[in-house]
C-alpha cells in the first residue's frame, strides 16, 4: 500500500490546533480546565474546587477575655463538570483528489479544525443562552451608557470578580453601541478610542468591560460577566494503536486528536478530527453583614452571580426582596434601573 501521509502527524495537528483558539469567540471567555483530571472519574464527571468563604469576627478591645473566639470550619466547594459531547468531523480524500486536486491534508484539516471550532462555539453559546441570570437589565437601547454603568454596579454588588470582565454583545447590540455618541465621542472616551470606533468599527473597553461581539448570541442581547463565570473542559482522546497515522495536539488550553487511515475498499483516505468537551456555570456562596448582631454572615445557598444579561428592549428583572440573593446583595425588584438613569426608589446614582 502506498504511503498517503505527506507530513508527520504531530506536525499537522500542532500546526492546525493553534488556529482553533484564533477563530473561537465565546469559548475564549470561559475558564478552561484540563482533560487529564477526568481520566478515571465516575460518570465522566470531575469536581472543580472553588475556594471556600469565611466570615470575619471582631474581638472587643481590652475585654475581660471571658468569651471564646468564634471558630469557623473552612471547606472548599466542588463544582461538578461533566463531558457533554464528542465534537468531531470526518472527511475523505480520494485518489483522484490527491492526484489532481489536492497535494495533501492541509486544506482538509483546516476546514475540519473550523468545524470543531463551530461545535465548541455552539456548545458554549448554548450554555450562555440556557443560563438563568440573577439580573436582567432591560430596555437599555434608550440609555446604553447608563446601562453599562448599571451593569458594573450590579456585578460589583454581586461581588463578581473584577478580573477579566467582558460584555459579550449580539450584532444589533453592537450596532447600537457603535452608534452611541456618549460611548464613542472623543471628548467622552479619548481620541484613540473614538478613532478606532469610527475607522475600524471596534469598541474596545468601556466602563471596565472588554466588549466582544458575537453573531451567535441573540442580536438584541448582551452578557456582562467575568471569565470565571463559566467553565469549559476540552480534551483529546488517545490515538488508537491500530491506525497508521495520528496524533494529539494542544494549544492555549484547547486539544484535538487527528487520525487517518486508508479505505482500500473505496480507494480513499479517511481523516477524523475530534475533541471531548463539556461546560458548566460557576456558583458562589455569598458573604454578607448582619446589622442587628453586628457580625458577618454566609449564605445558606449557592448562587450564580458572575454574569448578568442586558437587552435592548424588554423589561428588567431583579431579585425579589424576600430572596436570599437580595438580602445579601441589596439588589431587588423594588429598585429596578430605568432608562432615565434613575431607580424606581428615586436613587439618581446613574443619572
Amino acid at each position: 500500500m502506498a504511503e498517503h501521509v505527506i507530513a508527520k502527524p504531530e506536525v499537522l495537528i500542532n500546526a492546525y490546533v493553534g488556529t482553533l483558539a484564533d477563530v473561537l469567540v465565546v469559548p475564549n471567555l470561559f475558564q478552561w480546565e484540563g482533560f487529564a483530571r477526568f481520566v478515571g472519574a465516575d460518570d465522566d464527571t470531575v469536581n472543580i474546587k472553588v475556594p471556600g468563604v469565611l466570615p470575619y469576627h471582631t474581638y472587643a478591645w481590652r475585654n475581660n477575655r471571658a468569651a471564646e473566639l468564634v471558630v469557623d470550619t473552612y471547606s472548599e466547594r466542588k463544582i461538578p463538570v461533566s463531558f457533554g459531547g464528542n465534537i468531531y468531523n470526518a472527511a475523505t480524500l480520494t485518489d483522484e483528489q490527491r492526484a489532481m486536486d489536492l497535494m495533501g491534508w492541509g486544506p482538509i484539516i483546516t476546514s475540519q479544525t473550523r468545524a470543531i471550532a463551530d461545535g465548541l462555539e455552539r456548545m458554549c453559546v448554548s450554555a450562555l443562552n440556557a443560563q438563568a441570570y440573577p439580573v436582567v437589565i432591560g430596555n437599555t437601547a434608550l440609555n446604553l451608557r447608563g446601562a453599562l454603568i448599571e451593569a458594573k454596579r450590579v456585578l460589583d454588588k454581586l461581588h463578581a470578580p473584577k478580573q477579566g470582565r467582558y460584555l459579550l454583545v449580539g450584532s444589533d447590540y453592537e450596532a447600537a453601541l457603535l452608534g452611541d455618541d456618549k460611548l464613542n465621542l472623543a471628548q467622552n472616551v479619548g481620541e484613540a478610542e473614538a478613532q478606532a470606533a469610527l475607522t475600524m468599527a471596534t469598541i474596545g473597553h468601556r466602563m471596565g468591560f472588554r466588549i466582544v461581539p458575537s453573531v451567535e448570541i441573540p442580536g438584541d442581547a448582551a452578557i456582562a460577566g467575568c471569565e470565571s463565570a463559566f467553565v469549559l473542559v476540552t480534551g483529546a482522546p488517545a490515538v488508537p494503536s491500530s491506525v497508521p497515522a495520528g496524533s494529539v495536539g494542544s494549544y492555549d488550553g484547547y486539544a484535538m486528536r487527528w487520525i487517518s487511515d486508508y479505505d482500500s475498499t473505496r480507494l480513499q483516505d479517511r481523516s477524523i478530527v475530534n475533541t471531548f468537551a463539556g461546560t458548566r456555570s460557576v456558583t458562589d456562596v455569598l458573604q454578607g453583614w448582619d446589622d442587628v448582631n453586628k457580625t458577618a454572615t454566609i449564605s445558606a445557598g449557592e448562587h450564580f452571580v458572575r454574569a448578568i444579561k442586558l437587552t435592548l428592549d424588554g423589561s428588567s428583572d431583579y431579585p425579589e426582596p424576600s430572596t436570599e440573593l437580595s438580602a445579601f446583595t441589596g439588589l431587588s425588584s423594588a429598585s429596578v434601573w430605568t432608562p432615565t438613569g434613575r431607580f424606581a426608589e428615586g436613587n439618581a446614582a446613574n443619572a
